[in-house]
Order: structure tokens, then sequence, then C-alpha cells
């Protein structure tokens, strides 16, 4: 499930799935994607994203599978939270991995506990994230950092995050409500602009032909199979490289 609260200029994003610590699957994605567009865009002067008990996002729901319409839905998802014109902040306890990791990357804002953590671990699994998180996240952070949690899969607590400049401050959410409420004294012109400034002076968003050929090598897989079967099947995965 996931909520939606308007608190004056603020808007509230709750993801609300606590049996699967706020793992999403498609139809939660409908859900989100729903409440973006739904978001009036005139009244609303920031978006604060969060998760309910304890924890942000733990990614992707492995319990169903991942497919084409998933995955598109995911990157319409996180382009909204990039272009939206206005501050998008996420307010993140807990896990945020995979997908998690994803959304926090998007926003253009981030606010974490100290023990929070931060990871994809996509190679646990056999599948690969696409290259706009992978540039994304090496602008943030650094090469150094980005290859610590892309090729060991390590978990980035809250502390060490703030530490390397991914997360901008460390607090909870109503530390978090309370800055989205100073930022929404601010001009909202002056943001919508300054927004379109960052994002033209982001890395492009480009993958070449070697990196989309090990995309749609990686998710098709033995490997992904294998992965996703051991994760259902709560053990370790044999991969073979094919």
């Amino acid at each position: 499930m996931i909520r939606s609260e308007r608190r004056n200029e603020i808007v509230v994003i709750t993801i609300d799935r606590p049996e699967r610590r706020n793992a999403l699957d498609y139809a939660a994605l409908v859900e989100l994607d729903s409440i973006q567009s739904a978001v009036d865009l005139d009244q609303t002067r920031v978006v604060v994203l969060t998760g309910a008990h304890g924890h942000f996002c733990s990614g992707a729901d492995l319990n169903t599978v991942e497919d084409e319409k998933f995955v598109a839905l995911l990157n319409r998802t996180l382009t909204w939270f990039r272009n939206a014109p206005f501050p998008t902040m996420a307010a993140i306890e807990g896990f945020a991995l995979g997908a998690g990791t994803q959304l926090s990357l998007a926003c253009d804002l981030r606010i974490a506990t100290p023990e929070s953590g931060f990871g994809v671990p996509a190679a646990k699994l056999g599948l690969l994230v696409d290259q706009w998180t992978i540039q994304r996240f090496v602008a943030l952070v650094g090469q150094s950092i980005a290859r610590q949690v892309f090729l060991s899969a390590d978990v980035v607590s809250g502390e060490r995050a703030h530490q390397v400049g991914f997360v901008h401050r460390l607090g909870t959410l109503d530390d978090a409500l309370e800055w989205a409420k100073d930022i929404a004294q601010l001009a909202p012109l002056t943001l919508r602009g300054m927004k379109i400034g960052l994002n033209e002076a982001d890395v492009p968003e480009s993958a070449s032909l070697e990196f989309d050929a090990a995309f749609r090598a990686a998710w098709a897989s033995e490997d992904l199979a294998e992965g996703l079967s051991a994760f259902g099947e709560k053990r370790s995965p044999n991969f073979r490289g094919r």
C-alpha cells in the first residue's frame, strides 16, 4: 500500500508494506504512479518520500517476477521524482536497498538515520541495474564508494553515506518535515529554475551498446533464474556465469 498525505504545501508519500519491509511489487508501483499523477503541481512546494514501520524500501519484491513492465514503470516513477518542478526529498530509516536506493537517488535531497543502510545487491541475485542508476550514483558519491556498493554488494550505513555526501542531513522523518517546511517558504519559481539547471548539469543519461548487451544478457541469464530461486528457498546461489 502506498499512502499520500498533504500537509499544507508539502506532500508526504509513504510506502507501507510492512509484511515485505516495504519492497515494491508491480501493484505498488501502479499505486505510486497514480499518486504521483494526482499531485497538484501548482499547489505543492516539496514532496517527501518515506517508508513506514522502520524501513524505507527493501527493494523489489522478489516474490513477484521483475519483468520489462516492472522495470519500465519503476523508471517512470524515478523520472517523476527527478523531474518534478519542486524539490523532492527522501526520508530514510532502516534499509534502502536496490529499488530503495534508486528511489533515494532520484530524489533531490536525502535525510537518513545513522543506522539506515543503502545498497544494491544485484550481484547477489544475478540481475543488473540500469545505466542511469550507476551514472547517478557515481556522480553523487564518486567511483570509490560506487565500486564498493556495486561490485561487492556492501551495504553502506546512513552515517557513512552522510560522510561521503550522499545523505545531506542525518535525522528522522520529523527532521525531514521541518526541513521541507523551510524549503516550502523559498521562491518556487527560483527553485524550479534551479532544479532545471541542476538536472541539465547532471551526467547525460546514456547507455553504450556494450552496457545494453550486458544488461540484456544478465536479465536473460540462467544465473538470474538461480538467484531468484535461491532467494525464495533461502539458500546461497550457485552462479555459473551463463
